[in-house]
């Protein structure tokens, strides 16, 4: 229960290489799915961590691994959040950039489909922003997958 069976530098490292390959995956996967949960993109994330357990602790369960482990993935996330703190360029490749999906009562239908975003998603935004589209200055699709709605004034 207490013995290591993997030595402390190996599951430093697979803790490592898992945390990077899955921000690697989750950046590549688009906005949206950071941004909203839908039930389908819950059940990925479960299966996600399920699939990738095995591979963090090289089959080591004791308690001082899982702890290692733990502490490891904490210490990345703090780094990465540390450095998007510090570094604009490096915050960007992290998190992403806004995109703009419409300006001046037009959606740009191909940024739309690009960012892999339903077109009922931009409508939902516009009446949660109580804006018609002729109205809307502009529809961007922010970095956490939100997407803002901007009015033309007055």
């Amino acid at each position: 229960m207490f013995d290591l069976s993997v030595p402390v530098w190996e599951l430093v490292a697979r803790a490592v290489i898992i945390y990077l390959a899955l921000l690697l995956m989750v950046r590549m996967t688009g906005k949206r799915t950071v941004g909203q949960f839908t039930p389908f993109d819950l059940l990925v994330v479960m299966l996600l961590s399920e699939a990738v357990s095995n591979s963090l602790s090289g089959g080591d369960e004791s308690v001082p691994a899982g702890l290692v482990l733990a502490l490891t993935l904490i210490c990345l996330n703090m780094l990465i959040a540390w450095l998007s703190s510090r570094s604009r360029k490096f915050a960007d490749l992290v998190d992403g950039t806004p995109v703009l999906l419409g300006r001046d009562g037009q959606i740009f239908d191909d940024v739309v489909k690009k960012c892999r975003v339903a077109g009922g998603d931009v409508e939902q935004a516009l009446r949660e922003a109580d804006c018609p589209l002729a109205d809307m200055k502009c529809a961007f699709l922010e970095a956490d997958g939100k997407i803002t709605i901007l009015q033309k004034a007055g």
